[in-house]
């Protein structure tokens, strides 16, 4: 009982100190912008920890073959291998007050620059704890990976 007790603490201690440790942000389009960009860097890196500070307690996401992840779940993906780098363009950001949403494309390019996919995806953002944090995702595969 006591080991539950600590393992407990000493877990929710951890979160604790994860989203302290996440950078304040403006509440700019700009800024809105650049979260996205660091999103899609950090799963090029497999950082969890700044994936973590973008991603909202309660946020869910719906990938591009239609299945519904949670925050967990999300987070257990990042440091598995990936089929390539994400390459975003073609940005649309939308923002009012408090609530944003990014919508673009993701073009992931393998080890040689070749691209093995493209992804439409929509991300929406709440802005609080002074920093702005994805609630929900939505992909769409645009292109079949190459063969």
């Amino acid at each position: 009982m006591k080991q539950t007790l600590w393992l407990g603490i000493i877990c929710l201690c951890a979160t604790l100190t994860v989203k302290a440790e996440c950078a304040k942000q403006s509440q700019t389009t700009p800024a809105l912008a650049d979260v996205e960009q660091q999103w899609a860097r950090a799963l090029d890196q497999h950082d969890s920890a700044v994936i973590a500070c973008i991603l909202a307690d309660e946020f869910q996401d719906t990938d591009a073959d239609g299945q519904l992840h949670d925050r967990g779940e999300a987070l257990a993906r990042v440091p598995q291998p990936r089929r390539g780098n994400n390459q975003l363009s073609s940005l649309t950001l939308q923002r009012s007050g408090n609530t944003g949403y990014v919508r673009g494309l993701n073009t992931v390019t393998d080890s040689g620059g070749k691209a093995v996919a493209q992804v439409r995806f929509t991300d929406i953002f709440v802005y609080r704890d002074h920093r702005w944090q994805a609630i929900a995702g939505q992909e769409t595969l645009v292109k079949a990976p190459a063969q």
